[in-house]
Formats: C-alpha cells, structure tokens, sequence
C-alpha cells in the first residue's frame, strides 16, 4: 500500500446551541441553521468516519486501521491503545450558549459506560465579541457547596467565565465542568468518547417544548471541585511545530506556516493536521494536496514526512 494523506467525510450535527459558522467559514455541506458540530475523525459507533479521496475512498476509519494497524496507527500508538483510532476531532459553532458539563475519567467511564474517559482541549478559532467559555470554578469548591448550588439554581454562580479570542487554548482534564459560550468557534480534540454528563442547560427547550436530560446525579463523583488552571499559553514561532498541550491522549502543537516546513512524520504515531487559518500544499512523496481553513488530514504513520508550502496556521497533533 502505497499511503496517502487520508481526507474524511464530514459528519455534521445539528445541536439545539448551532448556527451557520461550519458553513459560511469552513465551508461544510451544513443544509440547516442550527448545524453545531463537524466530526471530522471519529470511530464513535454509529458514527465512523469515511475516506473521502484516493484508492481508499468509500472505505470507514476502522476498516482503514484494520488492514493494517502499525502502518495507519503507529507503532506506539497500537502498543498503547490497541487497533482503535484513539482521538475524535471536531469543530464547534455556538450560536447559543452550550449546556455546562462534565466528562468521567477512564476509570468511572469503564465502569458505567464501558467507554474512553473524555480529556479534551479546545483552540478557539473565531469568538465574536463578549464571548466568553466556563472553565472550571472560580475558588476551590466541594461537593456540599455545589449541591447547595444545584438545589438553588446557582451553579453558574460558583464557575469560571473566561472572554476569549482566537488563538486562545485551554485543556480540559477530565472532572473539569466547562460550557462554551454563544459566539465561539471551536475546534476540539479529545479522547474518543461521546459520554457526557449535563449538568445545567439554561432551562432551554427543545423544538418540542421539552427540557433536556440532566444528569446531575451521576455528574458528582465525576467533578474535580478544584480551582483548576486550564487555560494555556504558548509560543507561535514560525515554521515550527509549538507544543501547546501535552498529555497522555494526545499532543497538539501549533504550526504558524510562511513559506515551508516539514512535518517529520515517523512509524511510531499517526499525524492529523487540522487547517485553522490559510491555505497550503502538502507535498508528499506520491503527489501534492491542497488544503485550506477547515479541512482535518490524517496522515498515516507509514506515510513519512511531508512537506508544507503556504500561508497557513494548522494544529498538528500527534501521541508522543
């Protein structure tokens, strides 16, 4: 197999908070007005990702790794999570605030859910003004005062509201109660995983008058009621891969590109690439591709390193 930048299919999802930002600036195929969510690499079940380009075409991410894992996956990768796609990448346009939640670790996900936990991180791509996100809480808390919170209707109250702008990151660990607010737009990378726990959604009602499930119960073994600094800072030299976020998921760097780089792929880790700004050539040893603002590339860890040429700002992730 002669292996290739791998392009998907995106998998929109239309959320009660979405807009039109997917469409009018990452052109994505949304036919509706709240399309809230492009899942641009999952291997959730129900919804696996597709190839979209190349002899692969047709063919979902998981049969893809299976034909031949250390060459799609890496060889780390495989010793460390097995033969599934590890990571779910998305972008996220609110329109409306999103509901505040919270995310089980690994351990707490296995047992209820027979799932991944959910460490994520969010770089903030476009905020229109006044938006702000909730991060965790303002002065270190515990599980009685958040309680009292939850029976007076004032959690918001004891949470952390940061204004953003683009360029912002901020990690979330698992435990951290977190809500991005209306006007951002998102991309994310997080552990493949689709369990949350809602624990405050503005008394919102659906199309059908009806309010949406909380799981306030299930949210409270779940939350680190800690002051947490989640928030990153990080360099933006030019051409060069700048680490923002480092964890045992997932590394994720930012690439400011003017002119060209090289992305020194290896066999121990698959790459993706996700377009935040800009438009480059990716060159490669059996072709060039284009890629531009809002497109997600998976390049293979049998692929070896690729070049880049352009104006452009991409995230690069990788596990190290």
């Amino acid at each position: 197999m002669n292996w290739y930048p791998l392009l998907f299919e995106p998998i929109i999802k239309e959320r009660i908070w979405g807009g039109t930002k997917l469409r009018d600036l990452l052109h994505k195929p949304i036919v509706s007005e709240i399309s809230g969510e492009s899942w641009e690499l999952s291997t959730v079940p129900g919804d696996v990702s597709v190839v979209a380009n190349g002899v692969l075409a047709g063919n979902d991410l998981n049969a893809v790794v299976a034909s031949n894992p250390e060459a799609v996956l890496g060889k780390k990768v495989v010793a460390q999570f097995g033969t599934q796609f590890p990571l779910l990448f998305k972008f996220l346009d609110a329109r409306e605030d999103l509901s505040i939640q919270v995310h089980p670790n690994d351990a707490l996900a296995k047992e209820r859910h027979n799932s991944f936990g959910k460490t994520e991180m969010w770089y903030v791509m476009q905020a229109d003004s006044g938006t702000e996100l909730i991060v965790g809480f303002k002065e270190d808390s515990n599980l009685q005062a958040y309680q009292a919170a939850v029976d007076n209707h004032q959690v918001v109250d004891l949470l952390e509201k940061h204004p953003v702008q683009k360029g912002d990151v901020f990690f979330l660990e698992t435990g951290t109660v977190h809500a991005i607010g209306a006007g951002a737009l998102i991309a994310e990378i997080q552990q493949t995983s689709d369990i949350t726990y809602r624990i405050y959604d503005f008394d919102r009602r659906d199309d059908q008058g009806n309010l949406r499930e909380l799981h306030t119960e299930l949210a409270l073994d779940a939350i680190n009621y800690q002051k947490t600094a989640s928030k990153k800072t990080y360099s933006q030299v030019t051409n060069t891969s700048n680490v923002m976020v480092d964890c045992p998921y997932f590394t994720t760097a930012l690439l400011p590109l003017q002119g060209n780089a090289v992305v020194n792929q290896s066999d121990e880790t698959f790459t993706v690439l996700m377009v935040v700004e800009g438009v480059a050539e990716l060159k490669y040893a059996e072709g060039t591709m284009e890629i531009k603002k809002g497109m997600t590339v998976l390049l293979p860890a049998g692929l070896g390193p690729v070049q880049l040429e352009g104006n452009a700002e991409l995230l690069e992730i990788t596990i190290s």
